[in-house]
């Protein structure tokens, strides 16, 4: 049995619940679709019979997030999790010591590259009614996007610099491409037609990533754990552990 949470980074796609606080059934895919998990979801799916778990997206604000330990649980009871692309990709980097997989490239800069702050992740978006549609940008699809273009020589690298400066200091609720090219519009010229070119949604295409390998149940060598996964580990149910499993 698998089960998928997802919402803005495969918005508009079947694979996003239609109504919150709803699965999508797709039973031609053996698959279960969830929005965004908040803490105590990934419990519950394990105590459902799940054995098989897609982390995308989550919530964090307005409810308590994932918590590894509710990974460590499944992990512990033999459930594969996989994770990408957002609260995915941050567990992930987390919890890849104890066999969570990650898969694409923001997994591999959290885990890897040296990006720690959560919130290059974060972004406002619709509920389920209106497809979780994405209203402001993630930090990390600035970042692929100015990568792109000083890769093809449409920007220099001080104009890197300084592009993601501005960008990373736009408050993470209000930062579109709109407001960027606003805040941009005195220190470089014609930023917009320049970027436009090189948008990358790094979420979405690891959201797809990971969701190939759901599917197909296949592992190529970069969705496997980096290095042997720590053994030998035992699942403690701690005090904090047990109040959770209380309140779920």
């Amino acid at each position: 049995m698998k089960i998928l949470f997802a919402g803005p980074s495969l918005s508009g796609t079947e694979f996003v619940p239609q109504r919150s606080n709803e699965d999508r059934l797709l039973p031609h895919l053996s698959l279960t679709c969830r929005g965004p998990a908040k803490c105590g979801d990934l419990t519950r799916a394990v105590d459902e019979g799940y054995n098989v778990i897609g982390l995308i997206d989550g919530r964090f604000e307005d409810v308590a997030a994932v918590w590894h330990k509710e990974i460590l649980y499944a992990l512990s009871r033999g459930v594969t999790v996989l994770g990408a692309a957002s609260m995915g990709a941050l567990r992930a980097a987390e919890c890849h010591p104890f066999g969570m997989i990650g898969i694409g490239d923001v997994f591999a800069r959290y885990a890897f590259g040296g990006l720690e702050d959560d919130a290059a992740v974060a972004q406002v978006h619709a509920p389920a009614e209106f497809g979780y549609t994405a209203f402001t940008e993630a930090m990390v699809t600035v970042d692929a996007t100015l990568d792109a273009a000083l890769a093809a020589s449409a920007i220099a690298p001080e104009e890197h610099a300084l592009i993601r400066d501005k960008a990373n200091a736009v408050f993470f609720k209000d930062r579109s491409w709109a407001c960027i090219f606003d805040v941009l519009a005195s220190d470089i010229a014609h930023a917009a037609e320049r970027l436009k070119p090189f948008i990358r949604n790094v979420k979405r295409q690891d959201a797809q990533a990971l969701l190939k390998v759901l599917l197909e149940g296949k592992y190529p060598d970069e969705a496997k754990p980096s290095g042997a996964p720590l053994t030998g580990w035992l699942f403690n149910e701690t005090t904090q552990w047990q109040k959770l499993r209380a309140q779920h």
